[in-house]
């Protein structure tokens, strides 16, 4: 790992609220994004709880990765937060406190959009305080089956992500790829209205097992043999879209600016993690003192 350079913190102008409907568990949902100081990091805390919970959105506190990303432990955790940390991190906002109600933020269309447009009207800030900006000196590889990830060094000063989606010939949904580099303006533009997908066979798994039974074809994309089913897509590409959204809010978790081509192939939260992960104890390793601010 070496630093390449540093930018200025940033935080919200005032707060932000939204309701909405979770996914998993149907329940009426209330999150708020408030300003924090320099840092701090981004912080969620649960305010249904008769003791407030508190979970930094670090690599460390990642308790489950299967379909979704999840921080905490079972009895105070918050699922699905990758949605939430895309948004913040897209719109490179560092420091803010995440207030829910619930164990999963609203699920909205199952994109970033609602949420990236109260982020925006709440308006950013410049803070004093300088936020580190990271890249590789030879590329980094996670892996598991046939799925791989990874982050190349950095050429210049950007990030870029391209993703690979391939699930087969047999598949409901075709091969594809998307490439860009993530800017704030991007990111808001052609990556935040992309929505979470899913195989109609999956979808009746997950309610078979009691989740999403509110939940329509027409909420989110949900993938027959001849496509989307009652609802269409924004773009061609828009799964492989997603995919890059979810990578940006997973590498949130690293607490620090990341630099350099990050080229997924049929990737998912468990590698997103994995590599944060990996980049996180050689950069430990590079330099012991490392630590991020878990308030």
């Amino acid at each position: 790992m070496k630093r390449i350079g540093q930018r200025p913190q940033r935080t919200l102008a005032r707060p932000a609220s939204l309701q909405g409907t979770g996914f998993l568990t149907g329940s009426r949902v209330r999150i708020t994004f408030r300003p924090a100081p320099p840092d701090t990091g981004l912080v969620f805390e649960r305010t249904d709880a008769r003791k407030p919970v508190i979970l930094p959105a670090h690599w460390e506190q990642v308790t489950g990765t299967n379909r979704r990303t999840t921080l905490g432990p079972k009895d105070g955790q918050v699922g699905l937060v990758e949605h939430v940390l895309a948004a913040l991190a897209g719109l490179r906002i560092d420091n803010c406190l995440i207030e829910l109600n619930c164990s999963e933020p609203p699920g909205f269309d199952g994109s970033a959009s609602a949420l990236v447009e109260a982020l925006q009207n709440a308006g950013a800030t410049i803070q004093s305080s300088p936020r580190a900006i990271w890249s590789v000196t030879d590329p980094v590889t996670v892996s598991e089956g046939f799925a791989t990830l990874t982050l190349h060094p950095a050429a210049t000063d950007e990030l870029r992500i391209s993703y690979f989606l391939d699930y087969g010939h047999d598949s409901y949904i075709p091969s594809q790829k998307y490439s860009q580099t993530i800017t704030p303006q991007i990111f808001a533009g052609e990556i935040a209205n992309c929505r979470t997908f899913v195989l109609d066979f999956e979808a009746e798994q997950l309610q078979r097992q009691g989740m999403g039974l509110h939940v329509t074809p027409a909420d989110i994309l949900v993938f027959g043999p001849q496509g989307p089913i009652n609802n269409r897509l924004r773009y061609a590409d828009e799964p492989a879209r997603h995919k890059v959204l979810d990578l940006i809010g997973d590498a949130a978790l690293f607490g620090m600016d990341l630099r350099g081509h990050l080229i997924g192939c049929r990737s998912g939260h468990p590698l997103n993690v994995e590599l944060i992960r990996t980049l996180a104890r050689r950069l430990e390793e590079r330099e012991p003192a490392y630590s991020i601010r878990v308030a």
